[in-house]
């Protein structure tokens, strides 16, 4: 449930499925055959697909690298998105693009799984919007010779990080004498479909994305108290079952 005024509607964000982003990403043809699949869906929906095309010196803007993949086709009338950080509304117009759209709810899928998914989901968290992450639709490339995790093991961890904290809040456990009680670092948030449970902290969203010296964060909009228990960041596994739970056709 959004926490946004007046913003009843979904769209599907698709991050960054660019030929130097994905091109030796892991499991690259299925994931990119699951996003076309949910651009078709959405698309016969009459849900609007709204595109984020990461710029950078690794990715200048129309260079063969900086193209979206070959088997992804934007059309005219879909939001095309450019962005310079991890962050999707990181000094872009993407909120603004919603906005006009009065959309609330965020279905989100691209690469890359450690980077500008998960920033631009706690960035839509932190903003107010329910972010849905399709577990199937999003990939990252191999940083294992750098020490970094194997990508299936990215991957794994980031869906286990939406899904596997306790519905209920957690309470520390009582300080040791003489020393000051901690706060949690996370409030888990229930779902109430039935799905997932999942667990956001404004807090902790923020320290994941710092702002740069010398920019200021752009503004968060308008929203409404969130009731409790009820769930703000979750995944949405891909099957059919949920391909309707998603509002999109089955």
């Amino acid at each position: 449930m959004t926490t946004l005024v007046n913003r009843p509607n979904t769209a599907l964000l698709v991050i960054d499925v660019q030929n130097g982003v994905v091109g030796k990403a892991y499991d690259r043809d299925n994931v990119v055959a699951n996003i076309a699949t949910l651009v078709d869906k959405a698309r016969a929906a009459d849900v609007d697909v709204v595109w984020v095309q990461h710029n950078s010196d690794e990715l200048p803007r129309d260079s063969e690298n900086w193209q979206f993949v070959p088997e992804l086709v934007r059309r005219d009338a879909e939001p095309l998105v450019h962005k310079a950080y991890g962050d999707s509304f990181e000094e872009t117009d993407l909120e603004s693009v919603l906005a006009a759209r009065r959309i609330g709810r965020l279905v989100v899928a691209g690469a890359q799984t450690d980077e500008c998914i998960r920033s631009t989901l706690h960035g839509a968290i932190i903003r107010g919007y329910d972010a849905t992450l399709v577990g199937d639709a999003h990939t990252t490339e191999d940083l294992s010779p750098y020490g970094a995790p194997p990508p299936d093991k990215v991957i794994a961890h980031t869906n286990l990080g939406t899904s596997s904290h306790h519905p209920q809040t957690r309470i520390p456990p009582d300080p040791t004498p003489g020393t000051t009680p901690r706060r949690p670092h996370s409030t888990p948030l229930a779902m109430t479909d039935g799905h997932s449970t999942a667990c956001a902290n404004d807090g902790a969203s923020r320290d994941q994305n710092p702002v740069a010296p010398g920019r200021s964060r752009r503004p968060v909009p308008a929203r409404s108290a969130r009731p409790p228990g009820q769930m703000q960041f979750h995944l949405i596994p891909w099957n059919a079952a949920n391909r309707v739970h998603l509002n999109l056709p089955s």
